[in-house]
């Protein structure tokens, strides 16, 4: 799923390079602006038609300050920003994660990742979606390798 406002991730951050990977890099950035339109747009395309995603009097009357994003957003916005950094090659083998903050209209929410593993064409990535509520999303991210990426040396290799 695109948003359409989600502003570029910063490439300096780590290597660019579709399918690199090596324990310890920090994915690029990724800020993605929460508009009610993203909110709305993704509980309509993951067919969940609460209402607390995009009626803000039912919102309210459940507690909720304002209409909040789903998890298949969310989801799909982790699963976004791991493929936009290892390519369009790359394989989501299991998206382990666990909603915190929410998701709120007019805030942002900003990803970040770190390589924790390589090993066997595939690379486990954790993911810190924070808000300026806190987290939002923390899990992992098990992500195979396009074929032919260079993985990481043993340590101690030259």
């Amino acid at each position: 799923m695109t948003t359409g406002d989600a502003t570029a991730p910063d490439t300096t951050a780590a290597d660019a390079r579709p399918g690199h990977a090596n324990p310890g890099d920090e994915l690029p950035v990724l800020t993605i602006p929460l508009t009610r339109t993203l909110i709305v747009a993704g509980a309509v395309a993951s067919r969940d038609y609460q209402d607390v995603h995009h009626d803000p009097e039912a919102a309210r009357a459940k507690g909720s300050p304002e209409i909040f994003m789903n998890i298949l957003t969310t989801n799909g916005l982790v699963g976004r920003y791991i493929t936009d950094h290892f390519g369009p090659r790359c394989t989501l083998r299991k998206v382990a994660i666990r909603l915190g903050a929410p998701n709120y209209p007019g805030d942002t929410m900003v990803l970040r990742g770190t390589v924790t593993e390589v090993r066997d064409g595939t690379a486990v990535v954790r993911v810190v979606g924070a808000n300026g509520l806190g987290n939002h999303v923390t899990g992992t991210v098990t992500v195979g390798l396009p074929e032919g990426a260079p993985e990481a040396l043993p340590e101690g290799t030259a």
